[in-house]
């Protein structure tokens, strides 16, 4: 059956049809994301949510979303999603964070030139029949020193048109590398030199607890005398107010405004102060932008709906088409190992590492850990994904570690995965042969070659002799037929296990059977989806 995608906001047609060209099923209704209750009735009978601005996936929506795997955001923002609540259930939230970088970075600069002439001002006097050719006197672009906060994707490309009008440019953003500013010819500083140099600044950072307000009263006190100021990213990356009061006191001699702490702005202080200038949320609204987002939204949903590749999400680890068919067996091992360990783990779970090794290393191993994390909790939690299960590991508190190393044993790579519990650890190991099928290779330290099937028994003991011939005569005599068992000590007389791959569920009244051997201190029967 073919996947169904509600597209509930304006989407161009073009975006539409790239939906039904790769075998989804589309529901085209561009006014429904305003009829709040409707929308809600209807949510239940789709795969995939495809969204502008005018829908708001609330955590109210989300949960009548029985069926929903996907919701793509046509645009940067993921301010009308509620992430928390769709990790949760375990739905991916996809964005189009480059389909309208060049449109947003050139409304800076055109922001830039506007505040730096008085343009609009200007503009509204001449038509007004006035000539006030003294009045607007403005300052050039060339030779300025422009500070740029966040020279991430938009930031760049403002750098790069910068450096293009003959700007200085020096650049404030934790994550930018001494080698990648060189590449991009910008002076690397940190938050107070850029305040205290720049002429112009300009914002281009997502909103987080770390950035809101990064150009509050103190921040704008450390700025340049006549520095001027443009937001085209985020409303609250500035205080408007404490803004306003600059600007009136002479110490900041304008500001262009595209984003407000408040949307629709119907006030602001910023308003009606001389040389501000203000437009409603304007960044990516040219028509190659808004085409651009809705076909690459309609590309990633499809992707994902289609092939499992995960391109531009929030909440879940990207997998592109051309790796997904690569780690669909690896993931699929990291579920059973997660599983298994879920299964046989009766204390709660205090830390857990995850090492790849070999050629694992090399993979992408966030949604390989995603993949662990999810069976893992399977046990407790019956529909937990790869999306849901690491926020419900980081909600429990637990530690979580990854490691990394070459190739050190006889397999090309293998997954191990050890849990702490308060009183034990638990370890299993696995690869993924040359038929794709996941296959266990160590368990507590021992090694075995061990199938994986739909049913299993984990049985551990006491090395003793005839325990092969009890397990094997116990399940014959209840009809249970055994498709393969392996075995395994760390030495003669002490720790053994077994792990039998069966044909059907062993009934409650054989596993007790095989309990009352003295010999025998655990046995699990274990469930995996392996088909």
């Amino acid at each position: 059956m073919a996947p169904r995608v509600l597209v509930s906001d304006e989407l161009s047609e073009t975006a539409v049809q790239i939906f039904r060209d790769r075998g989804v099923e589309v529901d085209f209704q561009p006014k429904l994301g305003k009829d709040k209750e409707k929308l809600a009735e209807i949510i239940g009978n789709y795969d995939g949510l495809a969204i502008r601005s005018a829908t708001k996936a609330t955590e109210k929506l989300i949960a009548a979303a029985t069926n929903l795997k996907v919701i793509g955001r046509a645009g940067i923002g993921v301010d009308n999603v509620d992430i928390p609540a769709a990790s949760r259930r375990g739905i991916i939230v996809m964005n189009t964070p480059f389909g309208n970088s060049i449109t947003t970075a050139e409304h800076a600069i055109a922001l830039m030139f506007a505040v730096a002439r008085q343009l609009p001002a200007a503009d509204s006097s001449t038509q007004a029949g006035k000539w006030e050719k003294s009045k607007f006197m403005g300052v050039e672009i060339t030779g300025k020193l422009l500070g740029v906060i966040g020279a991430g994707n938009i930031g760049g490309i403002v750098c790069k048109k910068a450096i293009g009008l003959g700007m200085h440019v020096i650049a404030y953003d934790p994550f930018l590398s001494a080698e990648r500013a060189q590449e991009m010819g910008v002076e690397k500083v940190e938050l107070d030199d850029l305040l205290a140099r720049a002429d112009f600044i300009t914002l281009h950072v997502p909103m987080t607890d770390k950035t809101r307000g990064i150009l509050n009263k103190e921040a704008l006190a450390k700025t340049k005398k006549g520095v001027r100021i443009i937001n085209c990213a985020r409303g609250g990356l500035v205080d408007e107010a404490a803004l306003a009061e600059a600007i009136k006191s002479g110490h900041v001699a304008g500001a262009g405004f595209d984003v407000f702490e408040v949307e629709p702005a119907t006030e602001s202080p910023l308003f009606g102060l001389e040389n501000v200038v203000c437009t409603p949320h304007l960044g990516a609204s040219t028509t190659e932008a808004q085409e651009n987002v809705a076909l690459q939204v309609a590309e990633q949903m499809s992707d994902y709906l289609v092939k499992g590749a995960v391109s531009n999400a929030i909440n879940m680890p990207s997998i592109t088409a051309e790796e997904a068919p690569i780690l669909k067996p690896f993931i699929r091992l990291a579920d059973v190992l997660g599983a298994f360990v879920g299964q046989v783990t009766e204390s709660a779970i205090k830390e857990i590492e995850i090492l790849y090794d070999g050629a694992t290393a090399g993979m992408n191993t966030k949604a390989l850990t995603s993949a662990v994390l999810a069976g893992l909790i399977r046990s407790q939690v019956a529909d937990v994904n790869m999306v849901s299960a690491p926020v419900m590991i980081k909600e429990k508190g637990i530690i979580l570690s990854e490691v990394k190393r070459d190739k050190s044993g006889v397999f090309d790579g293998y997954i191990r995965l050890t849990v702490k519990t308060e009183n034990q650890t638990r370890s299993i190991a696995g690869t993924v042969f040359s038929d794709g099928k996941p296959r266990f290779i160590q368990i507590k330290g021992i090694n075995l070659d061990a199938d994986v099937g739909n049913h299993m028994v984990y049985i551990t003991n006491t090395d003793v002799p005839g325990m092969i011939g009890f397990i094997g005569t116990t399940l014959g005599e209840a009809g249970v037929n055994i498709a393969n068992f392996q075995l395994g000590r760390d030495k003669q007389g002490g720790d053994a296990i077994a792990l039998l791959y069966v044909d059907a569920a062993v009934s409650e009244d054989v596993l007790n059977k095989l309990r009352a051997n003295p010999a025998i201190r655990q046995i699990k029967p274990l469930v995996f989806n392996v088909d």
